[in-house]
């Protein structure tokens, strides 16, 4: 039997990258999705992507760090689905700069999509899981929330998400949810193409510079973050919460 046979789950930031890579995972686990995502053009595509693969998906256009568009996408799954078990905190952006450099609009977008749009999508979503009694919430945070040079704004969103993920363990485990995160290195994504492209240097030997730094000698992949995903989302699971997978290829910091 596949592992999320029957559940529903919503994915935020899914038109590409991390969250396509685990929407795709968690359908092929059995599990019906929701991709959220404020690209309408890359989210229709990703949808009919998986839809071509005959899976049951459900596209919602929207911006997590807008409650209006929470709720909306929420309902819209609940409509569509009939519950929702399963919550993916995956939705992100960088700004990165060096501290002197960077601007207060700089400091408050990556907080604002990270940090409220955690908050907004987990209260939004929490409150059917608590009705079920069960859900799994999964929070995407990084490596870079033990410190990284230049992301001052991004490192402090995830070392938070990290914060919020223990809280939400000691809250709501009563009500059969656990709350876990995944902290990824290097994954090969848009969002790491464009930091070569910011820093001037071929993506080729960006990749291979990263992986030469890891214990492993590769980089990561969505696919490596989606085991990590299924896990946490996954019956097995229960009995962990609170947790943050270093999912990077070996031990940092």
């Amino acid at each position: 039997m596949r592992r999320l046979e029957g559940r529903v789950a919503l994915v935020t930031g899914a038109s590409r990258g991390i969250g396509l890579g685990v929407a795709k995972r968690f359908a092929d686990e059995g599990a019906r999705v929701t991709l959220m995502d404020i690209d309408e053009e890359a989210l229709e595509e990703g949808v009919k992507v998986l839809r071509e693969s005959n899976r049951d998906v459900l596209g919602v256009a929207g911006d997590v760090s807008n409650e209006a568009d929470v709720q909306r996408c929420v309902a819209d799954t609940i409509e569509q689905f009939g519950q929702l078990e399963i919550l993916v905190n995956n939705a992100g952006v960088i700004r990165d700069n060096l501290i002197h450099k960077m601007s207060v609009d700089d400091w408050q977008t990556v907080m604002r999509v990270h940090l409220q749009g955690s908050f907004l999508c987990t209260q939004a979503a929490q409150k059917p899981m608590v009705e079920r009694g069960y859900g799994r919430i999964i929070n995407l945070s990084s490596t870079s929330a033990l410190g990284n040079r230049g992301q001052a704004n991004y490192a402090t969103a995830k070392a938070g998400l990290q914060g919020l993920t223990r809280t939400l363990a000691i809250e709501l485990g009563r009500f059969g949810i656990t709350a876990n995160a995944i902290a990824p290195g290097f994954i090969v994504t848009d969002m790491t193409r464009a930091t070569a492209a910011r820093v001037g240097v071929p993506f080729e030997e960006f990749m291979n510079a990263r992986a030469s730094e890891t214990p492993v000698r590769r980089v990561g992949y969505p696919e490596d973050i989606a085991a990590a995903a299924v896990f946490f989302a996954s019956e097995e699971a229960g009995f962990v919460t609170g947790q943050v997978l270093y999912v990077a290829g070996g031990p940092r910091g």
